[in-house]
């Protein structure tokens, strides 16, 4: 199979496994054939795949990254300020690291919403369907939503990062707290210390908290580059910390912090 063809066999498997949507037209143009087969995996319950599926997707992931093109971490500038530090514009799913870092909700089981613009809902689309039931298992053995703060650890399936260190962050309903901070802080420090104890050496975070949650980003960077700074002081398993950042205005405060 080819990528048109792959896509659109995944398409039918899951309209089949999902009679609910069985009667969904599937668009012609390859742009809107990917929105759609996007869209069904997010709404896909975990569950387990045939390895036919998994074969099939899996081949098509890694070629949609590989076109995209991947970013090897280790090539990366580091800052001025700490040499440990790196900071990158771009698409987290196409770095590769040891591990990158996953905003979750307290469900940790990805974004439902399709084609949703989050971090949650990327990561889960470019890993593939393997992830949201690794999530699943997690939270079934622990048998409650995930702690702000804390953070839980998974492989990276199809993407270029061996690993995915999934973390709630704090969710700002008015004024910024003390508490809020805490939490905040909470996150960086947990998934440094669970890539330390799995032997990581490479991690790379997103702005954790900052868009639906509404921390706001200047705050929220300079509590990251602190926390991951002391963290670095007394850890010396990490060696490199990348700050992931998308837009131009967090490069901006990050670029500020970091000279």
């Amino acid at each position: 199979m080819n990528q048109e063809e792959r896509c659109l066999w995944l398409i039918q498997t899951l309209l089949n496994e999902m009679p609910q949507y069985k009667d969904t037209p599937i668009p012609q143009l390859p742009g809107r054939r990917w929105q759609m087969l996007r869209s069904l995996m997010n709404i896909r319950p975990p569950m387990p795949e045939s390895g036919e599926f998994l074969k099939v997707q899996d081949l098509f992931l890694r070629q949609m990254t590989r076109k995209k093109g991947i970013v090897d971490a280790s090539t990366l500038i580091p800052c001025r300020r700490n040499r440990q530090i790196t900071l990158w514009q771009g698409d987290i799913t196409t770095l590769h690291c040891d591990a990158i870092v996953n905003a979750a909700n307290s469900q940790m089981l990805g974004c439902f919403s399709p084609c949703h613009g989050c971090i949650d809902n990327i990561i889960h689309t470019m890993a593939g369907v393997q992830l949201r039931l690794a999530c699943a298992e997690i939270m079934q053995r622990q048998g409650h939503e995930e702690p702000t703060g804390q953070a839980k650890i998974t492989l990276g399936f199809n993407l270029p990062a061996a690993y995915v260190l999934h973390t709630v962050g704090p969710i700002i309903e008015d004024e910024v707290t003390d508490e809020d901070e805490h939490l905040l802080a909470s996150c960086y420090e947990s998934c440094l210390r669970l890539a330390a104890e799995n032997r990581l050496t490479s991690v790379a975070f997103c702005c954790i908290s900052t868009g639906v949650f509404r921390f706001p980003p200047a705050r929220a960077a300079e509590i990251a580059v602190d926390t991951v700074e002391a963290f670095l002081r007394k850890e010396s398993g990490i060696k490199q910390v990348i700050f992931n950042v998308y837009k131009d205005s967090d490069r901006e405060i990050y670029q500020q912090l970091l000279t």
